[in-house]
């Protein structure tokens, strides 16, 4: 394990493992540590599921015993760190993907998962009824400073976005909004996503990054200069 850090970036840890396989085990156990102490802290425990290919074997290993007995579903709120402009049944859904893997196969209760509704044509109006569904859950002000998850998973592309907070986008530029849509010219594609703002808030945020083209990106990103817009 290394511990890096500076003046102008949050403190964190740098975990290598092996392969993709051990990468979700230590993900799980620390996913269960955190939901188990805030739990006994707080008395519930709030997540932002990241979508993409590398959070599937997690998902699956947390629907899975030991993990699937043991964390407390009933006190869990499941939200989405982003999703893409499809209908939930689409195979892109971000959350499509983590009801599959994993939230059809615990007991965790219809009104703790919150979704974000980024099949709509209006996405701004998505985004902002996500934002008061935050706001309800924590009970806080929608027009406040944003509140604090106890867990965001997030994923690393290797164009360096994370969530869907892509170089050079608008989304990157937002410091008031929690949730806000985001048109990816790369793509051609329409997103609803975090922003800086709630996802910097967190108490803790995983980053789960596998994959030789993602390695320059992250070499960047703990390496290199600031560079928000890329």
């Amino acid at each position: 394990m290394t511990e890096r850090g500076g003046q102008e970036r949050r403190a964190y840890r740098l975990f290598v493992v092996a392969d993709q396989t051990a990468l979700a085990k230590e993900a799980a156990k620390r996913c269960a540590r955190i939901a188990k102490e805030t739990i006994a802290r707080a008395g519930r425990f709030t997540i932002a599921l990241s979508g993409g290919s590398t959070p599937k074997l997690l998902y699956s290993l947390l629907a899975s015993e030991p993990y699937s007995s043991r964390l407390p579903w009933q006190e869990t709120h499941v939200f989405w760190g982003d999703e893409r402009a499809v209908p939930p049944g689409d195979p892109d859904s971000n959350f499509g993907m983590a009801k599959a893997t994993l939230l059809d196969r615990v007991p965790i209760p219809a009104d703790r998962v919150h979704r974000m509704q980024a099949e709509r044509d209006d996405l701004d109006l998505s985004a902002r009824e996500y934002e008061a569904e935050i706001a309800s859950v924590f009970a806080v002000p929608p027009t406040g400073d944003p509140p604090s998850f106890d867990l965001i998973l997030l994923g690393l592309g290797p164009d360096g976005h994370t969530a869907s907070l892509f170089p050079h986008t608008q989304a990157i530029r937002e410091s008031a909004r929690w949730v806000v849509p985001n048109h990816v010219p790369t793509l051609k594609t329409d997103r609803v996503t975090l922003t800086a703002p709630i996802l910097n808030r967190a108490a803790t945020v995983l980053f789960l990054v596998t994959g030789a083209d993602k390695a320059s990106a992250l070499q960047a990103v703990l390496e290199g200069p600031s560079d928000p817009e890329r």
